[in-house]
């Protein structure tokens, strides 16, 4: 990964202070004790609940280029999305997650099932942002905008959206690079196996995907996205300007808050063990970056910063 001088910390003037918890203002957050056998049972049982055998077989398809089916929209909803989405990128169609078959388009469900996992892992009560703080740099961030919106997708957006579009491209980014920084201790992390997640950090170019949401859905569909987004307050929604072979767009893409705890600049050989070690009850860290490298790869876009941290990383587990 290159390694750019660091910038001075971001800030996100428009995130409401949270009031802190009786706990924090006690000292700070509890510690962290590994939970018993029967916790652990239960949050397996919860896992399996929450990323059941469809949503994992769909996600698994989409990464290995497999073709999908999505399951009929009920009345009122989207439909899938259409044929001619997929006119300038051929190698994705049928290979994205339909969105109505998305996990992340159940975003309450899933906030319930995170917060239960939380409070057993010790975590703080306000461990997440409020809505009303969420939505508040959701309304921010999108301010004075109409029409379409260009989502520029660099991670796990890529391969599911989890939005409905009617159009994509490949898109450069300049001036910024995909960077595995942001540390995750729920979900494809845990307090004692902690993993990385891809963001966007200052300098270098990032090749991606840039999705156009019809301007009728942008206020529906942003919603669901920031609640998957902007969990934590871990990004700073940005705007950008990226260029595809169509031509350049501006694009709201998710770049590393690098005020939060979470953001941390390893060495790539640092990354690549705690990429290897790294697992949570969605599961491991190295499944996450295969499918990064492997969606990168069906759109053919050679990242060797990726390939190398995957090598790498594989290599730890070979060699424990």
């Amino acid at each position: 990964m290159p390694s750019p001088a660091a910038p001075p910390p971001a800030t996100m003037a428009t995130l409401p202070a949270r009031p802190a918890s009786s706990s924090e203002r006690a000292g700070g957050r509890r510690p962290w004790h590994p939970p018993g056998p029967a916790t652990v049972a239960a949050m397996v049982r919860r896992s399996t609940l929450l990323h059941d055998r469809r949503f994992c077989a769909l996600e698994m398809s989409a990464a290995s280029g497999q073709i999908l089916t999505p399951p009929a929209s009920p009345a009122g909803t989207l439909m899938p999305i259409p044929a001619e989405a997929f006119r300038h990128v051929p190698a994705l169609a049928g290979k994205i997650i339909d969105p109505e078959a998305s996990y992340f388009r159940r975003p309450r469900e899933r906030y319930a099932e995170l917060d239960r996992a939380a409070r057993e892992l010790g975590f703080s009560p306000n461990w997440r942002l409020s809505d009303e703080e969420r939505e508040a740099t959701r309304r921010a961030a999108l301010a004075g905008r109409q029409g379409d919106l260009w989502l520029f997708a660099y991670g796990s957006l890529m391969w599911d959206p989890a939005v409905h579009f009617v159009e994509v491209r490949t898109a450069v980014l300049d001036g910024y690079h995909r960077r595995f920084c942001l540390k995750t201790t729920l979900g494809r992390g845990s307090p004692d196996r902690p993993g990385l997640m891809a963001a966007l950090d200052s300098g270098g170019v990032c090749h991606g995907l840039a999705f156009r949401i019809p301007g009728p859905h942008v206020e529906h569909e942003t919603e669901i996205l920031w609640m998957r987004e902007m969990l934590t307050g871990s990004y700073v929604p940005t705007f950008v300007t990226v260029r595809t072979p169509q031509g350049e767009v501006e694009a709201l893409t998710f770049e590393i808050n690098r005020a939060t705890d979470r953001y941390v600049r390893l060495e790539m050989d640092e990354m690549a063990r705690m990429i290897a070690n790294g697992r949570g009850y969605i599961g491991s860290n190295l499944e996450y970056l295969d499918r990064v490298a492997e969606r990168l790869a069906l759109i053919g876009v050679a990242d060797p910063a990726v390939d190398d941290l995957r090598r790498l990383a594989r290599s730890c587990m070979d060699t424990g």
